[in-house]
């Protein structure tokens, strides 16, 4: 017999072996050990860039696209609606125009902010040591109202939007210019960063985000070029401001999930998403946007909610403010309007072409823009200007220049006056937990309190050691207080603070100034 035929013989052996065994143990009930179960890992979904669509609504512009994009799709913030029946009375929201302009204590208030403003320029010397000289509006003046307008072109090639096949709506650069004698109301959903929800027609909240769905809707068909039935394979990254009313963005989250069909949405604060996209860990950001200025500091992706600070004001009061300086001035376009859509577009203009902070450019100088309106002639102006380019931004600083007199300028962030839809808000939360974190946090609520807080300019007195559990009025009656949800989704309503005439005395100088000597008026 050979060697392999005997490890054969010897393989069968220990196989009956191993059977006359099993069968031992059956009869005597011995169980084996049961291998725990394989549990296959979870598959992680992998996210596809392209398939994500960022969304950053503007008081004034809509920034759109997909995350790979260089750059976004940025068009106006505005929709036009058709008429529903036919003698309907028109209505039209403001560009520039807002309340507490028209007070009687606007023009003096205007007048004492330039003169601060005129004061901070002189301060400052040029570069070369040299202090500025300063030039009067009347020096201008004597130039401008002997301008005489030349015309370019029989036509400016300007048309009014075509509306001969009735659409229902129309957005962007198309609603700006529908002629003001079709049947159609022009609606701006956002205003100052929050929900355009007023007593007017189109003013409610289910109308302001009907405009909103519409706007998104119309900008992702034509600018994506994305098929709104393929949304549901699509996320959303949505920007929100810094100070924010919980319910409205609750009610914008449910839109896009709901009517427009995403798949999936996220909510980040736009001073986040700032330091994010700079590459930062740590940064105060401060947003001048068109209608408001928010500031925040925001640590290792955090926005620290007693940091936050938004101001009502913002490039549109810089241009309306150098409408001003330039009538002053002798504007030559003299029939230039603020209720204007058209002309609020040119204004926009001048003053993105015209206004810097550049010390060093002192003196008269010449300009020249050009004027090209549906069905009128393509004109050409000759304007020479001096130190009006500088005063208007220079009002961010000094904002008494805007001349507005008792409207809310400053508002604060505090805690979410709970949903009566989440199980889980923050009633649900003040109510279940330990009797030790109420005390301890009601300890600390104490301790902040009676530190003496940073004053913003009078304006803010008290502003730091803003508690959790806190609702207490601080300086001029703004409150804030802490709590919220991990991934800043706090979203709560805003407290805010009064400028102007209607306080006993009102500081004449910005919020972002530290160290004023300034006398209130």
């Amino acid at each position: 017999m050979t060697q392999a035929e005997k490890e054969q013989d010897n393989g069968k052996e220990k196989e009956k072996e191993r059977e006359k065994d099993k069968e031992k143990e059956q009869q005597r009930g011995v169980k084996r050990p049961i291998a725990p179960p394989a549990i296959p890992e979870p598959l992680q979904e992998q996210i596809q860039s392209n398939f994500v669509v960022v969304i950053h609504p503007g008081s004034r512009s809509l920034r759109i696209g997909r995350a790979t994009d260089t750059l976004p799709v940025t068009v106006p913030h505005v929709i036009a609606r058709r008429h529903k029946q036919s003698g309907q009375p028109r209505y039209e929201d403001a560009w520039l125009l807002r309340e507490g302009l028209n007070k009687p204590e606007s023009k003096e208030q205007r007048q004492n902010g330039l003169k601060m403003v005129d004061q901070a320029i002189w301060s400052k010397k040029m570069s070369n040591g040299v202090r500025r000289t300063p030039v009067s509006a009347e020096q201008a003046r004597a130039y401008n109202c002997q301008i005489r307008p030349a015309v370019l072109d029989s036509s400016s090639r300007v048309k009014w939007t075509n509306t001969s096949h009735h659409p229902s709506h129309l957005v962007g650069e198309e609603a700006l210019y529908v002629n003001p004698s079709d049947c159609y109301n022009i609606h701006w959903p956002i205003v100052r960063g929050q929900l355009n929800v007023h007593p007017g027609p189109g003013g409610s909240l289910t109308a302001v985000l009907a405009d909103l769905e519409t706007i998104w809707s119309h900008v992702i068909q034509k600018h994506l070029e994305i098929p709104l039935k393929d949304l549901k394979y699509y996320r959303c990254i949505l920007l929100v401001p810094d100070i924010y009313n919980r319910q409205h963005i609750k009610e914008v989250v449910s839109m896009l999930l709901l009517n427009m069909g995403f798949s999936a949405i996220i909510v980040h604060q736009e001073s986040v998403c700032a330091t994010f996209g700079s590459g930062l860990s740590s940064a105060c950001v401060v947003d001048v946007g068109d209608q408001k200025t928010s500031l925040c500091c925001v640590e290792d992706g955090v926005s620290h909610r007693n940091s936050r600070l938004c101001l009502a004001y913002g490039g549109s009061d810089v241009t309306r403010t150098f409408f001003w300086l330039l009538q002053r001035a002798g504007f030559p376009y003299r029939d230039c309007q603020l209720s204007s859509r058209l002309d609020c577009q040119l204004l926009q203009h001048l003053k993105e072409t015209f206004c810097h902070l550049d010390q060093d450019i002192s003196g008269l100088q010449d300009h020249e823009f050009q004027t090209r309106f549906p069905e009128a002639q393509a004109l050409l102006f000759q304007v020479r200007l001096g130190d009006e380019k500088l005063q208007a931004p220079m009002g961010l600083f000094y904002p008494t220049t805007f001349g507005i007199v008792g409207q809310k300028m400053t508002s604060l962030q505090y805690r979410s006056q709970g949903d009566s839809e989440d199980p889980h808000d923050e009633h649900y939360l003040l109510a279940t937990q330990s009797k030790q974190d109420q005390s301890s946090k009601s300890a600390a609520d104490r301790k902040a309190i009676s530190r003496p807080g940073g004053a913003l300019d009078g304006e803010m007195s008290g502003q730091g050691g803003i508690g959790e559990l806190s609702d207490l009025p601080r300086g001029c009656g703004s409150s804030s207080g802490g709590g919220g949800m991990q991934g800043e989704m706090e979203l709560g309503p805003t407290r805010s603070c009064l400028m102007g005439a209607e306080m006993g005395e009102t500081s004449i100088c910005s919020p972002l100034q530290e160290n004023c000597n300034h006398e209130p008026v």
